[in-house]
């Protein structure tokens, strides 16, 4: 083996609650919709506040079940179906699905980044390819940090979600890469870490929260408890691989 070769060429990032709080910023994102709604369609929030968008929701993903992995679909489908049983126009619904829509969607990807996230990626960038692997919507791009990635693979992408194998596989073929040459950064036990693992790659937990692990059948190949560990992690899986010779 060419000990100067590194062993890992790829590192794959989960982007919510690994990258940034998702909760706080979905609910800032909903916050700004309902004041559009407000604003704008008033009669339409009426129904999306209600028990009513739960029956909605059930009945779109019963209508486009290849599309239940695609929240940005689904989201401007529970809207447009508000607008139109609050009596608009279906021309004038849609329109509407779609503005209130993208004022969701930019506070959506206007996030607060975790302590040396950009420093972080910064880092990795310049040694390894990086890819996005998310189950979200958010845009590597909108958020600012699409300079640092080779690419992005979302659910919607695939029609699957992690853990499902076809996420890390889609992942591991466009960047090009062997499993065992890539390394899937995460936050989530089971839908990042068990689904690296089972895809043969090997894994490191974001556990930012400090969570307890100790009954978890899903143990990564490395933990982290902040950011700015993580290129010294790498480093030193590169290491250990490329002793094994």
């Amino acid at each position: 083996m060419n000990k100067q070769s590194p062993s890992i060429d790829l590192v794959t990032f989960d982007l919510d609650n690994t990258l940034w709080d998702v909760t706080q910023t979905i609910m800032g994102a909903e916050r700004l919709l309902r004041d559009w709604m407000a604003e704008h369609t008033p009669a339409a929030l009426g129904i999306y506040a209600s028990e009513r968008v739960s029956v909605i929701r059930e009945h779109i993903l019963a209508t486009h079940a290849k599309k239940r992995h695609d929240l940005s679909f689904l989201r401007t489908e529970v809207l447009r179906h508000c607008m139109m049983e609050a009596n608009m126009a279906p021309t004038h619904a849609k329109e509407n699905a779609i503005r209130a829509f993208e004022i969701f969607f930019a506070a959506r990807n206007d996030v607060v980044f975790y302590p040396n996230a950009i420093e972080t990626l910064e880092i990795l960038s310049q040694r390894y390819a990086l890819f996005a692997l998310t189950n979200g919507n958010a845009d590597i791009d909108r958020v600012g940090i699409g300079r640092f990635f080779s690419g992005a693979v979302s659910s919607a992408d695939v029609g699957a979600s992690k853990p499902d194998q076809q996420m890390f596989t889609t992942v591991l073929s466009k960047a090009g890469v062997v499993p065992k040459r890539a390394v899937h950064i995460g936050d989530h036990l089971s839908d990042d870490i068990l689904g690296a693992n089972r895809a043969g790659m090997h894994s490191i937990w974001f556990n930012y929260e400090g969570q307890a692990a100790n009954n978890t059948p899903h143990q990564p190949t490395a933990e982290a408890r902040e950011l700015a560990q993580i290129p010294d992690i790498v480093t030193r899986l590169n290491l250990s691989h490329a002793s094994l010779g």
